[in-house]
């Protein structure tokens, strides 16, 4: 395998139910992603990105197959070993944001790193330059609640950042935003792309799949097509 591949499933699958009664969600998903990619996974409700997104980020175990992040099988790894992936090598961000309503935008992107016990003024320093790189610096001390919609995502991918992740996965971050909010969400990740960051992003809408250089559909626990563009498009 090659040293630059962040991403490696070979025949993954996902079964729930009974032993008798199985219930196949994943039927054998084979993707490579290498380092510097912008790849989303689309496809409609029941298609299995939701169950193929929590594999990703070690939120789940696959029944059967291989997963490699950068090189190392985390399909054997226990309980404790995947905590300490997705807590350092993987960095998230959701639909709904999960920020902590009481504290401030720094705040929130500095928590990662004071779970981790960096130093408070390095900490700082960090979320600082974060929320400089989303767009965020003038609104460093304000809540969640005084925040657009927008502006939380933002902040949300700060966050998911702080630890210098490899790999940047994105469930349905536009999900909840207007058109316009979107765009802008969007071209952020396509900044972050552009610098070198390696993005895997799920949604249902195929108008924001087309902002990503590579396109994955899933139908029914299986690759559909899997489509590398030129470049890409806004939404």
């Amino acid at each position: 395998m090659s040293a630059a591949a962040i991403l490696d499933l070979r025949a993954i699958e996902k079964r729930y139910g009974t032993v008798k009664n199985p219930v196949p969600v994943l039927r054998g998903i084979s993707l490579r992603v290498e380092a510097g990619e912008y790849v989303a996974i689309v496809g409609p409700s029941g298609s299995g990105k939701s169950t193929l997104l929590n594999i990703l980020g070690c939120l789940d175990r696959p029944s059967a197959g291989q997963y490699f992040l950068a090189g190392d099988d985390v399909a054997r790894m226990d309980d404790r070993s995947l905590s300490r992936i997705r807590n350092t090598r993987i960095g998230f961000v959701f639909q709904s944001f999960h920020l902590v309503s009481h504290l401030t935008v720094v705040e929130n992107v500095e928590m990662p790193l004071f779970y981790r016990r960096v130093g408070r003024r390095e900490r700082r320093r960090r979320a600082l330059d974060l929320l400089e790189r989303v767009g965020l610096g003038h609104r460093v001390k304000h809540v969640p609640s005084e925040l657009s919609g927008g502006e939380c995502q933002r902040t949300a991918i700060a966050r998911a950042l702080t630890n210098e992740p490899a790999l940047l996965l994105a469930d349905e971050p536009t999900g909840n935003l207007d058109s316009v909010t979107s765009k802008a969400i969007l071209a952020v990740l396509r900044e972050l792309n552009e610098t070198g960051r390696t993005i895997v992003m799920i949604t249902h809408d195929v108008d924001v799949a087309r902002a990503a250089r590579r396109r994955v559909a899933l139908r029914d626990g299986l690759i559909e097509t899997d489509t590398v563009t030129a470049g890409a498009t806004a939404a």
